[in-house]
C-alpha cells in the first residue's frame, strides 16, 4: 500500500483510496466501518495529543498514577464532521472536516488501513489530502470553510460609496458650490429659532 500526501487543508480533506479490484458489498462494508469507527473516536475527543499519559509512561504502566487535573487541562481536540464514502470503479473517497484533533489521528488511520490492506482487501494507494483530476471535488455541504469562488481575486471590491469607479468624490455630495450654511434641517428651520440672536431678552 503506498501512502501519499498531497495539499492538505485539515478543515476540507479529502481522503483517497485506490483498490486493487471495484469493491464488493461485503469488502465497502469493512471499508466504511473502519472510517466510522475512526471517526466517533476523533468526534469523542480520542485524538488528542496533549493527553497521552499511558503512551509516555513506558512499558510498564503497573500501579501508574493517572492525572486527572492533566486530563482536564488539555484543550479539546475534536473532528467536527465525516461525509459519506464515494465509490467510482477501484476509487473510493471520503471528505472530513478533522476539526482540531491532533494529526496522529492520521498515523491511526494509516496504521488500521495497512492492517485492512493486509486482511481484508488490497488497497494500492492512500492519499491524503488534494484530488483527482479525473474525479473533481465540489464544495461538501457539510463544510464550515466554502470554496473560494473567485480564487482570481477579479472580484471588484466595493469601494467607498462617496466615491465613483474612478475614485472621484460623488459630486452631488461635495458639490463645492453648496455651503453647509445653505443646507438646513426641516425640522429646525422655524424663523423665529432660526432669527434669535443671542440675547437675554
Amino acid at each position: 500500500m503506498e501512502i501519499r500526501f498531497r495539499e492538505l487543508n485539515p478543515f476540507n480533506c479529502w481522503i483517497w483510496m485506490r483498490f486493487g479490484a471495484p469493491l464488493g458489498p461485503a469488502e465497502r462494508s469493512y471499508v466504511e466501518t473502519l472510517f466510522d469507527s475512526w471517526f466517533f473516536l476523533g468526534k469523542l475527543g480520542g485524538f488528542n495529543a496533549e493527553n497521552l499519559q499511558c503512551h509516555e509512561e513506558g512499558v510498564e504502566l503497573g500501579w501508574m498514577g493517572y492525572d486527572l487535573e492533566a486530563s482536564e487541562r488539555a484543550l479539546p481536540a475534536l473532528m467536527h464532521n465525516m461525509g459519506v464514502m464515494e465509490y467510482r470503479a477501484d476509487w473510493a473517497r471520503c471528505w472530513l472536516d478533522l476539526g482540531t484533533s491532533d494529526a496522529f489521528s492520521l498515523d491511526v488511520l494509516i496504521n488500521s488501513m495497512g492492517q485492512l490492506n493486509r486482511d481484508v482487501v488490497e488497497i494500492e494507494e492512500l492519499l491524503i489530502g488534494g484530488e483527482n483530476d479525473d474525479w473533481p471535488v465540489e464544495q461538501h455541504p457539510d463544510s464550515l470553510f466554502p470554496l473560494d469562488d473567485d480564487p482570481d481575486g477579479d472580484q471588484e471590491l466595493e469601494g467607498d460609496p462617496e466615491e465613483d469607479e474612478d475614485g472621484f468624490e460623488d459630486p452631488e455630495i461635495s458639490d463645492p458650490e453648496i455651503s453647509d450654511s445653505e443646507i438646513s434641517d426641516p425640522e429646525i428651520s422655524d424663523p423665529e429659532i432660526s432669527s434669535y440672536d443671542g440675547r437675554v431678552p
